[in-house]
């Protein structure tokens, strides 16, 4: 029989130090559960408020890349609403998610104004009254000339602020609409201004809680009773209380704890087990957390779309190591901007596009592994050099260009653009913005040298880029005057006769100081600058004057792929059809084959509909694209015109070949041919043997003016070889 002091050595004393062992563990985990629960809220909290300020910052940020911009300036004040609402309304809730967006008068009156559609979207007179006091505020500042905040990042002042909209918590942010070029002087106090609306509750807490893990995430107004709730306080800058944000804490210490339970009733060692590898669960929380700061300020410093340095980050960046070099050190800096990117975007749309610069980008990467490299801008990138010399400088810049000129295959499209590189050295002790200046300018050099090239900063450059300015400058004072754009016509031939059937008008620059400027210098301006409308519709107006006048003739206009892609395009051409007494099938829009065959679904609809109304369309420079004949049959148009590269080189056989092929594809579809560039004899005389509709070039015409064309048509006679040139828009 077992005595009582045995019992209590063999079981009870064992029990009672387990039990002590036990509860003093179980204690201590508890501890050390809710500690780090502590610690998890507390990040959560951090994080929370890290993501308002940020998102705060951002809006203004987002605002800049419109409102510090001449053409916003021009047609803010031009109250144009189809450019304002492509711009500075949907554009910024498409790219950005801004919720509204508001234009005013200098007088405080509404210019324009966007609202996204939504259950409980605000009323106009709800929007009014929360931008009201920041404009106030703003105008004042802009009026008394001051610049606080204005720095290399921060290109204007502005005013932002948390309030309501209604009854929604929204961030509000008010920016004056001001020139980046500096050309455009507005009065202090004067400018237009831009507001951006981006609501805090909705859209906003989902996309948080989804993208950090916030269990119950949810805006109140009153500070929330419920103590197992996490909470932040939303102030406005005068303190006032807007609402709370709270959610359901992570708590990564709890969950583990009472998972443990069953296994620390067994035994010790299971306790001791438990702990442990409750301790590697919470510190896999811990790093889930600052993972997820990481990546937060990974995106501030960051390209979202590239994963490269963005404009802030690269400047910092280059600004360090400038004030770190030696004298012996060489730093340059290399300007990237791609050639005919806007022409992509136009063709194929915008998804496209942004598949294409994260190609260039890794083409970059792949060509410079070592190298800082930065995306500034939509379809510009920076490379910070180390360690070359000035003829290494142009060995890398030409190999950028090689590079990029190389064919992108996206989604079975054969995408071609090319890039221009302006590069600068660091010489003399040169500070971070003037030699991204100089870069800047040697860019604009590369430009104007035919692009596809790069360029190296020289003294020379600064008179060069002063005279493309100049050059913008004197085109934006033309079109305003709506002076110095003349309108010639090229007559068009049947091929067995020698009067013409048709015309096509051209545009000409006519400089009071530099003289007739082609279109191949003007009209690539005209796009860049945003001026290229203005310039259709005076070719639009003439040529639908001249339709008037002559009754017997039809005439053609070139189609540029910023006209064809704005949604009012085919209103203009049918108004200015309607205001003279045209009929539609008179008019010939001639596309490009890019045009013909990208599938934008804006370009799409608009050549549907002005097919419809009646109006003829026609494929310009056939056979240069990169389309095969399987996908032009597809197309509906009314002529095909035939690139005159194929013409000059007619008497080749493979240049014949060619040319015999698009006339029997274009014969079967029903479609009449044009050819351009007929120069000789021998072309015209192989042109009708193959059985080619149409002839035109300089063999029969050149371009002629207005009165030359009744004087021809008056008389019946072959047109006067005049006015040289030949290239149209």
């Amino acid at each position: 029989m077992i005595s009582q002091s045995q019992w209590f050595l063999k079981w009870l004393l064992p029990t009672i130090a387990s039990a002590l062992v036990g509860g003093l563990l179980l204690g201590t985990l508890y501890w050390a559960a809710a500690n780090a629960d502590q610690v998890a809220a507390a990040r959560q909290k951090d994080l929370v408020t890290l993501i308002v300020s940020k998102m705060q910052a951002s809006v203004a940020h987002d605002q800049e890349s419109a409102t510090v911009w001449d053409d916003a300036v021009i047609k803010t004040k031009a109250g144009d609403l189809e450019w304002l609402g492509t711009n500075l309304g949907q554009w910024m809730n498409t790219y950005f998610g801004h919720d509204a967006a508001v234009v005013l008068s200098p007088e405080g009156l509404l210019i324009y104004q966007f609202i996204a559609v939504s259950d409980n979207a605000p009323s106009a007179d709800d929007l009014r009254e929360s931008y009201l006091p920041l404009a106030r505020r703003l105008r004042g500042r802009l009026s008394a000339a001051d610049q606080e905040g204005v720095s290399d990042t921060v290109l204007s002042i502005g005013q932002s602020d948390l309030t309501y909209v209604g009854q929604r918590p929204a961030i509000v942010s008010v920016k004056p609409i001001t020139s980046d070029t500096g050309e455009i002087e507005q009065r202090a106090g004067e400018e237009n201004l831009h507001v951006a609306v981006r609501f805090l509750d909705g859209d906003f807490l989902t996309e948080i809680a989804n993208e950090y893990q916030f269990a119950e995430m949810q805006f109140t107004v009153h500070e929330p009773q419920d103590k197992s709730h996490s909470q932040i306080p939303l102030k406005s800058a005068s303190g006032r209380l807007i609402g709370f944000f709270n959610w359901h804490p992570f708590e990564p210490g709890l969950s583990v704890f009472y998972a443990t339970l069953p296994v620390i009733g067994l035994s010790v060692l299971s306790i001791y087990g438990a702990a442990s590898l409750a301790g590697r669960a919470i510190r896999k929380r811990s790093v889930r957390l600052a993972s997820s700061r990481q990546e937060l300020q990974h995106l501030a410093l960051h390209d979202s779309l590239t994963g490269l340095a963005n404009r802030a980050h690269f400047e910092r960046e280059l600004t360090s190591r400038l004030e770190s070099a030696l004298p012996q050190d060489n730093l340059g800096v290399l300007f990237v901007d791609l050639d005919r990117f806007k022409a992509v975007n136009d063709t194929y749309g915008h998804p496209t596009g942004d598949k294409l610069i994260s190609l260039v980008a890794l083409r970059l990467v792949d060509l410079l592994p070592n190298a800082l490299i930065g995306r500034i801008g939509g379809d510009e990138f920076t490379v910070l050099a180390e360690s070359y010399e000035f003829q290494e400088v142009g060995i890398l810049a030409e190999s950028i260009v090689k590079r990029l000129r190389e064919p992108f295959d996206i989604d079975g499209a054969h995408v071609v653009v090319g890039a221009s590189v302006g590069a600068a050295l660091a010489t003399g002790g040169l500070d971070a913005v003037e030699l991204t200046r100089r870069a800047d300018i040697a860019l604009y050099h590369a430009k104007a040298a035919g692009r596809n090239t790069y360029a190296i900063f020289g003294d020379h450059m600064d008179d060069l880029l002063r005279k493309r300015r100049r050059l913008e400058h004197d085109l934006r004072a033309a079109l305003e005057r709506r002076a110095q754009i003349e309108i010639f016509y090229q007559p068009v031939y049947p091929a067995n006769s020698v009067l013409p059937c048709s015309l096509e008008a051209l545009s000409r620059w006519r400089h009071p100081e530099l003289g007739l400027i082609p279109p191949d210098v003007f009209i690539p301006l005209a796009e860049e600058i945003g001026v290229i409308h203005e310039i259709g519709a005076l070719v639009l107006e003439d040529a639908c004057s001249m339709l008037a006048d002559l009754p017997s003739i039809d005439v053609a206009i070139n189609a540029s792929a910023v006209e064809l892609g704005s949604p009012g395009y085919p209103l203009r051409v049918l108004s200015t059809l309607a205001k003279w007494g045209v009929e539609p099938n008179r008019l010939e829009v001639e596309i490009t084959e890019s045009l013909a065959v990208s599938g934008e679904e804006q370009t799409t609809r608009n050549v549907e509909m002005l097919r419809e109304a009646g109006v003829r369309l026609a494929i310009d420079d056939f056979g240069t694209g990169h389309s095969s004949f399987s996908r032009i049959q597809n197309i509906i148009v009314d002529r095909i015109k035939i690139d005159k590269s194929f013409i000059q080189d007619i008497a080749q056989r493979r240049s014949r070949a060619v040319v015999e092929a698009i006339i029997t594809m274009a014969r079967a579809q029903g479609l009449d041919t044009t050819a351009e560039g007929v120069e000789t004899d021998e072309q015209r005389d192989a042109l009708i043997l193959l059985g080619c509709d149409n002839l035109q070039g300089f063999l029969l015409s050149r371009p002629i003016s207005r009165g030359q064309v009744v004087a021809l048509f008056s008389a019946g006679i072959r047109a006067p070889e005049t006015a040289r040139g030949g290239i149209g828009y």
